[in-house]
């Protein structure tokens, strides 16, 4: 019985409650965003004298400004630089590690899981000044590898931890018959391992996806060059301390949160078939 079944057989005023908190969740977390689109289209004074009213003439010129006075091109193309090699190098380098771990029997196994399982615990903010005293020595301030670096140390032990719990539950047997035909370790990981992962390598690509692209404090703090900048630093340009362009803020934020509603509504079929199928597999 599937959890609509339950909740057709439920009782009247459950049912009703249930609903009535779906629907008030659902108000609560889409209003904002419906806000926040009509008032981008409004301008700062009106958006100052007239906070929750629907704009009087809709116009897209705080768009424009936004984008020209913003140079928001340059930040957009960099998140998308920074997102996508941080992603893909993520989503390998997890696998990898998930398949020496699972599959491969030695001393250091519980060693390095634990060391993965520790760093879920370490925060951005706890480390952030050694982190910036050894990118200095390094000479990896203000370059895009000293960005992509932290984002995907960062994003790894959580990664990791989602692809063992898959690879733990591919058949050694169908390994052991790779190994018998002569292939190489390198060879079963291409040819097999990353192969069968594909549920759970969709779900670790959306997550690393979501978090890089709001990633905020090391692009802020690693770079002082707009051209280096991402979108969530450049929106914060439009937000000063004496005087605060709201319409291009508002606009700038709709830019940044776009790419993201399409990215999940084209792939959160394949969110929730990784995590049935693949991150909470045993």
């Amino acid at each position: 019985m599937n959890d609509r079944t339950r909740l057709k057989k439920a009782p009247l005023g459950w049912r009703i409650s249930a609903y009535a908190i779906m629907l008030l969740f659902t108000v609560i977390t889409v209003f904002p965003l419906v806000w926040l689109g009509y008032s981008s289209l409004k301008p700062n004074a009106e958006i100052v004298l007239h906070p929750l009213a629907l704009p009087q003439a809709p116009s897209f010129d705080n768009y424009v400004r936004a984008w020209t006075m913003g140079k928001l091109g340059v930040s957009l193309g960099n998140s998308l630089i920074y997102t996508g090699v941080a992603t893909v190098a993520t989503l390998f380098l997890a696998l990898g590690a998930a398949f020496g771990l699972a599959k491969f029997a030695f001393k250091s196994v519980k060693f390095f899981t634990w060391a993965f399982t520790i760093g879920l615990m370490l925060t951005v903010h706890a480390v952030i000044i050694p982190l910036f005293l050894v990118e200095v020595k390094a000479g990896l301030i203000n370059t895009r590898l000293g960005v992509i670096l932290p984002y995907i140390a960062f994003d790894l032990p959580m990664s990791v931890l989602i692809a063992l719990s898959f690879v733990k539950g591919i058949p050694d047997a169908i390994i052991e018959s790779a190994e018998i035909d002569g292939a190489k370790y390198r060879q079963i990981f291409w040819s097999l391992i990353v192969p069968l992962s594909t549920p759970v390598a969709a779900t670790m690509a959306i997550l690393s996806f979501l978090r890089h692209w709001n990633e905020f404090m090391f692009v802020f703090i690693f770079t002082t060059k707009s051209a280096l900048k991402s979108l969530p630093v450049a929106i914060t340009q439009f937000a000063g301390r004496q005087n605060i362009e709201y319409g291009l803020q508002y606009a700038s934020l709709v830019i940044g949160i776009l790419p993201m509603i399409i990215f999940y509504v084209l792939f959160h079929a394949q969110l929730v078939k990784g995590f049935g199928e693949g991150a909470l597999k045993e």
